[in-house]
């Protein structure tokens, strides 16, 4: 059990399935998000029943999963960089990986948390943050409206959503790839799944926060 901790392999074998775990949650996330798109009393409901206790209990876990995943990506960056030089980590199959993307999964993984504490300021502090120190909080669509009716914070996450893009695009596959799936021919398959699957969400995204911009309230530039 412990080799799991210490070798490549296993290492590798722990950023995949942590990796599965956030894929969860982002799924997850943008169908919850998606509500926004029928209504906003539905998406006022769905933000309601995520305030649920039991729902809580799981920030936590999903705060764990994430520390998971970045620092083993740092390990085995490190580790790729020390037993192969100047080249930077990446699939061990250079024909397999998706060039820019695949070079810069760590850079790509770092924007993209940069992006995720942005987004906890614009929503997390302005719902449960607010009820948690016993002031009124927004309700989720005053949340998604007063975020987005500013047009440099609208263009800020719509850069992020791209990549959030490019690292799901590469890293769904490469998930399945460590964890033995890669032989051509699913690899292959798996590729076009994690493409498909990858641009569902981030379009998803795109589409609540263009609403919000668009319709939300009075859109400003400097608001």
């Amino acid at each position: 059990m412990a080799n799991i901790f210490t070798t490549s392999i296993g290492k590798k074998v722990i950023m995949s399935l942590s990796g599965f775990f956030l894929i969860f949650f982002i799924t997850l996330h943008a169908l919850l998000n998606g509500a926004y798109l029928i209504s906003g009393e539905a998406f006022n409901q769905v933000c309601e029943f995520m305030s649920l206790p039991v729902i809580k209990v799981m920030v936590p876990v999903l705060a764990f999963g994430f520390i998971i995943h970045i620092v083993y990506a740092f390990v085995l960056y490190f580790n790729d960089y020390k037993a192969r030089g100047k080249e930077r980590y990446a699939v061990a199959n250079k024909t397999k990986a998706d060039g820019w993307a695949s070079k810069n999964m760590l850079v790509l993984g770092g924007l993209v948390l940069i992006g995720l504490a942005l987004h906890l300021m614009d929503f997390w502090a302005k719902m449960q943050l607010r009820e948690f120190m016993g002031q009124e909080p927004l309700t989720g669509v005053q949340a998604m409206n007063e975020t987005f009716r500013n047009v440099w914070i609208y263009i800020m996450y719509i850069v992020w959503f791209v990549l959030l893009w490019l690292h799901l695009n590469h890293g769904f596959w490469s998930a399945f790839q460590s964890m033995g799936w890669n032989n051509t021919q699913w690899l292959n398959r798996l590729r076009v799944i994690g493409y498909i699957y990858s641009t569902t969400l981030v379009l998803i995204f795109i589409a609540v926060a263009t609403k919000a911009y668009f319709f939300g309230g009075a859109a400003s530039c400097c608001a």
